[in-house]
């Protein structure tokens, strides 16, 4: 039977995804709403409630395999949040708008991981008693870089795929979304298969950049 550190460190793993993904969604809410689109704030989606942004499939699914991962199953944690449906035609520029929506969700968790880095260096202080909290920080922090990296890579359905077609010229645009739409999906899947000595392809290309954002925040505590 795991032991109650072990339970405990589960707890705040899973509940720090879950304030993640909600920051993440909530972020691309709020951004669609200010440009001009009232549809997610009719949709509820203006909101810090973890459930409202729960995706029966997707976020279940990871956090199936989060638990799966904990207790030593060599899985590789995937699975989304319900994506925020916007309109375009509500939007004034709606190529760029719709980058601009898609850039505030990572946008979101860099500026989360950078707080929190403030806040981890405030309670390490020497004699702080709140050191207690520096592991589950630096997870935070973790998630939060993770999943903004992830959800910039140039692929559909990923955010990075709108941004890149917010920014190209207008033909090339097209064409490119066409091809996304059609093999998005493969591509993401090739990227998350663990392939390479069983290590996914996307973290062999956003590894680098990982420790690089890492050893900012987090002097002298390498995570990955």
């Amino acid at each position: 039977m795991p032991g109650s550190e072990f339970i405990i460190n589960l707890f705040f793993m899973l509940a720090g995804f879950a304030a993640v993904i909600t920051i993440h969604e909530l972020a691309h809410a709020w951004m669609a709403d200010r440009l001009g689109d009232p549809t997610p704030r009719l949709m509820g989606r203006l909101s810090l409630n973890p459930l409202v942004h729960y995706d029966p499939i997707g976020t279940t699914l990871l956090f199936g395999l989060l638990i799966l991962r904990a207790f030593g199953a060599p899985v590789i944690p995937f699975g989304w949040a319900k994506p925020v449906v916007f309109d375009p035609f509500n939007l004034k520029n709606p190529r760029r708008d719709a980058a601009i929506i898609s850039f505030a969700g990572p946008f979101s968790n860099f500026a989360m991981a950078s707080l929190f880095a403030l806040i981890l260096r405030l309670i390490m202080t020497p004699f702080s008693p709140f050191a207690f909290f520096s592991t589950a920080i630096q997870d935070f922090i973790l998630l939060n870089v993770i999943l903004g990296l992830f959800n910039l890579v140039p692929i559909h359905p990923l955010d990075g795929g709108k941004i890149l077609i917010g920014i190209l010229p207008k033909k090339e645009a097209y064409q490119l979304d066409r091809f996304l739409h059609q093999y998005g999906i493969l591509l993401l899947f090739l990227l998350i298969f663990p392939i390479l000595g069983g290590t996914p392809p996307i973290f062999i290309v956003i590894g680098p950049i990982l420790k690089i954002i890492l050893g900012l925040l987090i002097p002298g505590a390498p995570l990955v």
